[in-house]
């Protein structure tokens, strides 16, 4: 649920603009096929990227991260 005003993040808009060698084997496969199953695990189990790299590469999109108030704390 987008605020007013804001976009939500797209499902792998990160792997895409930095490239991922595992996203570009995803965009050329059929999505929901066995291969691209397999390929999308890779992601799961073993991602390139660090959080530190998709953190900071949201700061730079200027992207928010938002809770609701009353949330769990963690």
């Amino acid at each position: 649920m987008a605020l007013d005003g804001y976009v939500e993040y797209k499902r792998r808009e990160f792997c895409k603009d930095v490239k991922c060698p595992v996203q570009l084997e995803l965009n050329n496969q059929t999505e929901g096929s066995p291969e691209y199953e397999r390929t999308r695990k890779k992601c799961s189990t073993g991602c390139l990227f660090s959080t530190w790299q998709f953190h900071h590469w949201l700061i730079e999109k200027g992207y928010l991260i938002l809770k609701p108030k009353g949330s769990a704390e963690t």
